[in-house]
């Protein structure tokens, strides 16, 4: 049964006003630190993580399992973490704390675990890949496919454990049932193979919308909202050299995108209320709205899916007085003058289909990735728009994509470009999409809206047109 984990969210946290968490950050790192240091190849992997694909591995950690009675149990109540109702990791056997005010792992207090001892687990696409990646061979919990699974990599008997665990839309540590792994598959096809390139944008998300119902019949809400935006990933990746590059070298190190952060969405002011819906059908729920402010004229409503940890940020132009009512639900007028949103949509296409995502933003070392991808594959990075400690955020320079012909004349005839900019767009193309670069320190959860506002209105396919070249920083002779 999918758990509607959305209920448990406390009242006070409905504004979404999301601080950094130091002392739980404290707490995490000394932990792991604590783990580490009695753990020698967990280690190692940590510094091959860091060092070969600018990941930390805090910021894959899933939980941390610890013993009835452990001294650390207490000093993370007073961090924040509070306990849960959640059955799934509310049993007999386990005591489940969640932190409600940050990006946290769960902590899971077992009776069968030393009262000392702590066992780090992080998160993995896949087990077997991890495995195969890292030439280990280990018993995995699960039968392929499980909704959890997991492996044990490393352990110190009474001390210290470290594992792997791979999850498909379950919040506890069952490993049993789950869905029959033929729907699972046909269903992650069907999303992979889902048409996009329709003459007529209702069409589509009608289309889409069938799709994702037949899935969630087949396999469940969540495990479905899993592989759906694994099939999102995957189309995003094919047309961004950078998310190719990137995610080849995480996959060298077997944990796929198990670092993504968010998953950010372009929509059209007429479609945005069918993009909220079929989002919803997915299991997210509407979190915090963002305005980048008059001069940007765009806005976006962040959604979350609490069993799978999806995010998506949603964009749309969008005018202040709109903000203040229910645009999410209610739905925008299809307005005339095309924002930096509303015309990369139509040189295009609607994110959701033909498009895909406008940019995939993984949780990193900031400093290290961006030194890493250019040294190494000479993509470079455009200005930070972020640069504070609890929050850092950078874009790779923007894949150019080819303008169809048909596009740049229905928006030259609607009066949404100039003949000079179509023939911009004719020679030059227009940017696609980007990864993200983010780095996030003491838990923090949100967003930096003042700094988004600026590197929107820097990609804005209209300035592109006059000035070919992005506004990057030469890493190898600018250090912090």
């Amino acid at each position: 049964m999918d758990a509607d984990v959305s209920k448990s969210i406390p009242n006070s946290l409905l504004d979404f006003e999301w601080k950094p968490q130091p002392v739980a950050a404290a707490w995490l790192k000394s932990a792991l630190t604590e783990a580490l240091d009695q753990l020698p190849w967990a280690a190692a992997f940590a510094a091959r993580l860091r060092q070969g694909a600018g990941v930390r591995i805090v910021d894959l950690v899933d939980t941390v399992f610890v013993g009835r009675g452990n001294s650390r149990i207490s000093a993370a109540i007073d961090a924040g973490w509070v306990e849960s109702d959640i059955p799934e990791i509310k049993t007999t056997l386990c005591t489940g704390y969640r932190h409600p005010g940050g990006l946290f792992p769960t902590i899971a207090v077992y009776n069968d675990i030393a009262q000392e001892e702590i066992w780090i687990s992080i998160k993995v696409d896949f087990v077997a890949d991890f495995l195969a990646a890292n030439d280990l061979s280990r018993v995995v919990e699960g039968k392929p496919w499980s909704p959890y699974r997991y492996a044990i990599i490393e352990t110190v008997a009474g001390k210290a454990t470290f594992a792997v665990a791979e999850r498909h839309g379950r919040i506890g540590f069952s490993t049993i049932g789950g869905p029959d792994v033929r729907d699972v598959l046909e269903v992650f096809e069907s999303f992979q193979t889902r048409p996009r390139d329709f003459e007529f944008e209702d069409e589509a998300m009608q289309q889409t919308m069938r799709l994702v119902e037949e899935g969630i019949a087949k396999i469940g809400r969540d495990f479905a909202c899993d592989r759906f935006f694994a099939a999102e990933r995957n189309y995003w990746e094919k047309r961004n050299r950078a998310a190719r590059f990137q995610k080849s070298r995480q996959d060298t190190l077997g944990i796929g995108w198990a670092n993504h952060d968010h998953h950010t969405y372009r929509s059209s002011r007429k479609h945005f209320k069918s993009l909220v819906s079929l989002w919803e059908k997915l299991g997210l729920f509407c979190r915090e709205r963002f305005y980048a402010g008059i001069e940007a004229g765009w806005g976006a409503q962040v959604m979350e899916q609490p069993v799978t940890g999806i995010i998506t940020f949603n964009d749309v132009d969008l005018s202040p007085d709109e903000l203040a009512g229910d645009f999410s639900h209610q739905g925008l007028s299809d307005g005339q003058e095309l924002k930096t949103i509303g015309l990369w949509c139509g040189l295009h296409g609607e994110a959701v289909h033909l498009a895909g995502m406008h940019h995939l933003e993984g949780t990193f070392d900031f400093h290290a990735l961006r030194e890493q991808i250019e040294d190494e594959a000479g993509i470079r990075t455009m200005k930070p728009f972020t640069d504070f400690p609890f929050l850092r955020q950078a874009f790779t320079e923007g894949e150019r994509w080819k303008v169809t012909e048909k596009r740049i004349q229905q928006l030259v005839i609607n009066n949404r470009i100039t003949h000079e900019q179509a023939d911009s767009f004719r020679r030059d193309g227009a940017i696609g999409s980007h990864l993200e670069n983010l780095e996030r320190n003491d838990g923090f959860k949100g967003f930096n809206q003042k700094g988004v506002s600026e590197i929107i209105a820097a990609t804005d396919p209209r300035r592109q047109a006059e000035k070919h070249a992005f506004d990057t920083v030469d890493y190898k002779t600018v250090r912090d």
